[in-house]
């Protein structure tokens, strides 16, 4: 409904935390209260929805849940939208983020729900990237990364990663590199994980 009327739009996954106080954002406390940080969970995870029902149709995106699959935010988004729901397998992120690559079928996108400074043009930059790359990455300020595209998924690319670590996207261009694969990176972006995050969001107007 969003996307290229000369195209279907492409596929993007979201891993998605629900919003439950006490198991989501939990290096805002004791700054936040866990059911504040909770709030702020669900804001950044509408906030990322709605940037990306306007950048690929509804159809086309998956919601890969945790937690608690069947919570009502869930339910809200894919009665909605029309969005699709699928729960995240057993595993680190990195098996994670492989299942819901390989799942699409096609190149496309994944992201999470912590980077409000994602918008639907840098989405769909993003998948144009893999038209003549290996992959794409938006990295993170913290030393990770917010969003992942892969032209054909290679579990490969996900093992032996220090995952929520300072040293993920250095380990992740290191392996690209031994993998051969040449790397798009548009641009460069932050995520909300402290409590000067949530005010640095709070100050900019990251509206689609």
């Amino acid at each position: 409904m969003h996307a290229d009327p000369l195209n279907d739009g492409f596929p993007l996954a979201i891993l998605a935390k629900a919003p439950v106080p006490g198991r989501v954002k939990t290096r805002l406390t004791p700054t936040f209260a866990p059911e504040t940080a909770a709030r702020l969970h669900e804001q950044l995870l509408r906030q990322t929805l709605t940037v990306a029902l306007a950048a690929t149709p509804a159809h086309r995106i998956v919601l890969w849940t945790s937690l608690e699959h069947g919570h009502p935010l869930f339910v809200e988004f894919a009665e909605r939208h029309g969005i699709s729901l699928r729960p995240q397998p057993e595993g680190d992120l990195g098996v994670r983020m492989f299942t819901a690559l390989e799942a699409m079928g096609a190149p496309g996108l994944l992201v999470g729900s912590d980077c409000p400074v994602l918008a639907p043009q840098l989405l769909a930059d993003c998948h144009a990237a893999l038209a003549h790359h290996d992959g794409v990455l938006l990295p993170a300020e913290d030393g990770g990364y917010a969003l992942v595209g892969l032209r054909a998924p290679c579990q490969a690319f996900f093992t032996d990663i220090a995952w929520g670590s300072d040293r993920v996207l250095a380990q992740t261009l290191a392996r690209a590199d031994s993998l051969g694969w040449r790397l798009a990176q548009p641009a460069r972006v932050w995520d909300v994980d402290r409590p000067e995050d949530v005010a640095r969001w709070q100050s900019q107007d990251t509206s689609p």
